[in-house]
């Protein structure tokens, strides 16, 4: 009983200390986008119009915290995402082991891709629909918190949920799920993704619609994925056998 406590208290100590590392990492680079904050909120709003409006001093702080904060939480992926594997490495096999770690990359570039869909293409289509909508009949008028705040909502969900086939692809080759449970879970995990595609954007049809068909794309393309990795493992399971 005492050995197991010990090596309890071990793992614990061991985890605490991952996490301290990830959180030092992600203060670096928050640090780090806050020097540059500047530059990067100009490259953001450099299609706007005129410039954004502000009703106090915190509003312009807390506009820069959350773009350094985006910034720190892109570069802290690939940090977190060793951490993570260092701790759980010693209960994998040596191939589970070497799978897993060359899965890190692709969670960063996924939620890059994730965060450039969503700026890129989602928010100036809706941003110009929702402006369209009030032209001729309100004056718009921006203000630089409301303005980040829509574009965080439809940018930073989609830097996450583009990692839904990386995250399928390796559950599938650890044999955790298959193509057959993500089939039979179709419906369910529809609803799911309508409701999340309902709470991350604005009131409005246009909005829901162009967020939902990428979000049931992105299951499709995941249920093609683990086939493939789900067929080439029992290729290679009947090969060892």
């Amino acid at each position: 009983m005492e050995n197991k406590n010990a090596h309890l208290i071990e793992h614990l100590e061991e985890l605490r200390q991952r996490i301290i590392r990830t959180l030092i990492a992600f203060l670096f680079f928050l640090i780090l986008a806050f020097v540059f904050v500047e530059d990067i909120y100009n490259w953001l709003i450099k299609d706007l119009d005129g410039k954004l409006a502000i009703l106090g001093p915190s509003d312009i702080l807390w506009v820069y915290m959350v773009i350094s904060g985006v910034c720190a939480i892109a570069a802290t992926i690939p940090v977190a995402a060793y951490q993570t594997w260092r701790f759980v490495a010693p209960a994998l096999t040596k191939e589970e082991s070497r799978v897993a770690f060359h899965f890190i990359p692709g969670l960063f570039l996924l939620f890059l891709t994730g965060i450039a869909f969503g700026y890129l293409i989602l928010f100036p289509i809706v941003l110009n629909y929702l402006t369209t909508l009030s032209s001729g009949h309100f004056e718009a008028m921006f203000t630089a918190d409301r303005y980040f705040r829509f574009m965080l909502h439809l940018t930073l969900p989609f830097g996450f949920l583009f990692e839904m086939p990386l995250v399928v692809m390796f559950l599938t080759r650890l044999g955790i799920i298959n193509p057959m449970r993500l089939a039979k879970a179709r419906k369910l995990c529809y609803f799911a993704l309508i409701v999340v595609s309902i709470l991350i954007t604005p009131p409005d049809l246009i909005s829901d619609v162009l967020v939902i068909i990428p979000l049931l794309l992105l299951y499709e393309v995941s249920i093609t994925i683990s086939k493939v990795v789900y067929r080439k493992r029992l290729i290679s399971e009947v090969s060892v056998s």
